[in-house]
């Protein structure tokens, strides 16, 4: 059994995303949640699925099909930058005497 190693990820819960790749290509969305160990982030109206659910009385909930997000890799997201008005890589910048920031390469603007 072979251990790997997590790389870091840029990407964090609330972040605005930009879809570079797949069915959704082009759209953007808020970050809901990262599953960091599969790569993978739940986007707010990105990714729909159909699910087939059957009936559970107990909890009084109807069988049917239900439409929900499903996750995304994160290899197929960059995030968004509003001055740039597209998905754009970044840098950090750090500063000696707070929290450092991330910030465009393109524009130099905090995100």
């Amino acid at each position: 059994m072979t251990v790997m190693k997590l790389a870091r990820k840029k990407i964090k819960r609330g972040d605005a995303v930009f879809v570079v790749a797949g069915r959704d290509r082009g759209k953007r969305g808020k970050v809901i949640r990262v599953f960091p160990e599969n790569d993978r982030a739940l986007i707010e109206g990105i990714n729909f699925i159909t699910k087939a659910t059957r009936p559970n009385p107990q909890l009084n909930q109807q069988g049917g099909f239900v439409t929900k997000e499903s996750t995304i890799a994160l290899s197929n997201v960059m995030l968004y930058c509003e001055t740039c008005q597209k998905g754009v890589r970044t840098s950090v910048r750090r500063k000696p005497d707070g929290p450092s920031e991330r910030i465009c390469k393109k524009c130099n603007g905090v995100l």
